[in-house]
């Protein structure tokens, strides 16, 4: 088994300990209270306290570490180098229609870089984790992104709206943490979207990236509007030209 630093295992325990009433509400989905902050974008109670519980883990743990998370926003605390950035649920959409295709996403960004991140899938039981140049793992099984060279065979993923004809097979799942983890897992060959949050993707891109994927140049310091396009690199310069300014 590979070694789990401190902080890593802080976001494990905190995203197994949310998950488990995470889990209770998808079996009771009816029952849930929903609001809606925007076109697309909805909130459930189970959002609300998956993303509470979380972050009284990592604040019990490291309560210096500032904080930004999808529904309370930023929280800046004494240690501003160390930001907690968190997704109680991605694919809060698929959740509300009793889609089993969600997860937690965790990621710690330390000096304006990202040095770890966990996506959890608590349906399928599946903890994809990475550390800066420790690796990527899922479920302790070190996973890397597929080798796969000829775009024809390739399966994309994304959650944008295609306005033209691109000639690649693509799926839109609805859940931006969980396609990332599965460009790093071989699962997907590629990722491209636009109009994302900062807690979308934080643990998306150190697990592509220690899975040994490429990812287009992205500003942290951007928290909304974010544009990813990421794959294997046997095919990342004729992804980009195929895909172009999408």
């Amino acid at each position: 088994m590979n070694l789990i630093s401190a902080n890593l295992n802080i976001m494990i325990k905190a995203s197994e300990k949310a998950s488990k009433g995470l889990i209770r509400d998808f079996g009771e989905i009816e029952k849930l209270q929903v609001s809606k902050k925007g076109p697309s974008d909805f909130v459930t109670n189970a959002d609300i306290k998956t993303e509470k519980i979380i972050i009284d883990e990592l604040k019990k743990a490291k309560p210096n570490y500032s904080i930004l998370s999808e529904e309370n926003g930023l929280e800046s605390n004494k240690d501003k180098e160390n930001l907690w950035i968190i997704d109680p649920i991605d694919g809060t959409i698929n959740f509300l229609h009793g889609i089993p295709h969600f997860a937690i996403s965790i990621a710690l960004m330390s000096k304006k870089e990202i040095i770890s991140g966990i996506i959890y899938d608590p349906i399928k039981d599946e903890l994809f984790y990475a550390e800066k140049n420790n690796g990527a793992f899922l479920n302790n099984q070190r996973i890397r992104v597929s080798k796969k060279n000829n775009l024809n065979e390739c399966l994309f993923a994304t959650g944008s709206k295609i306005k033209t004809e691109l000639g690649l097979n693509y799926r839109n799942s609805g859940c931006a943490a969980l396609d990332m983890a599965y460009v790093a897992n071989g699962r997907y060959d590629g990722y491209f979207q636009k109009n994302l949050n900062l807690w979308d993707i934080a643990a998306g891109i150190i697990l592509i990236n220690e899975a040994g994927g490429i990812i287009d140049d992205i500003n942290l310091s951007y928290k909304k509007n974010i544009k990813v396009l990421s794959s294997n690199p046997n095919i990342y310069e004729k992804f980009k030209q195929k895909v172009g300014n999408f």
